[in-house]
């Protein structure tokens, strides 16, 4: 074995150069052309929500807007990060389940916060402004 073979080797055989089979799949042109184009549409679709009034009620408007933001992430995990339940031995699903519990716990807490100071905050609010001369 030559000094070049005997670094590509630990001492348990295994092999230690560039091309690791474990890795997800290297996106091409196409496949980031599709994702930038998804991005494109998935942006562009909640505008129209909110600029075109589509829907009467704002919590449907905003429960719309969170879905397609969902799935806007998990787009951009795919075809710009290319994370899928096989590359890199797991740890990427691993990353993605956490990223999904951070998402959660971020829009259900801003959701929660903000609902908690319209109901509580508002009147209060309201009243002060009549006394004002």
């Amino acid at each position: 074995m030559s000094t070049h073979d005997s670094t590509l080797h630990d001492a348990h055989g295994h092999d230690h150069d560039d091309d690791h089979g474990n890795e997800g799949p290297h996106s091409t042109l196409r496949g980031y052309a599709t994702g930038f184009i998804l991005s494109v549409v998935l942006t562009a679709i909640p505008f129209w929500f909110v600029m075109g009034g589509v829907f009467e009620k704002s919590s449907t408007t905003a429960i719309m807007i969170l879905f397609l933001a969902a799935i806007q992430i998990v787009v951009h995990m795919i075809y710009f990060l290319h994370m899928n339940a096989k590359s890199e031995g797991g740890w990427n699903m691993l990353s993605l389940i956490f990223t999904i519990v951070l998402v959660v716990i971020t829009l259900s807490g801003s959701l929660w916060v903000m609902y908690h100071l319209n109901q509580n905050m508002m009147p209060g609010m309201m009243q002060d402004t009549k006394n004002l001369p």
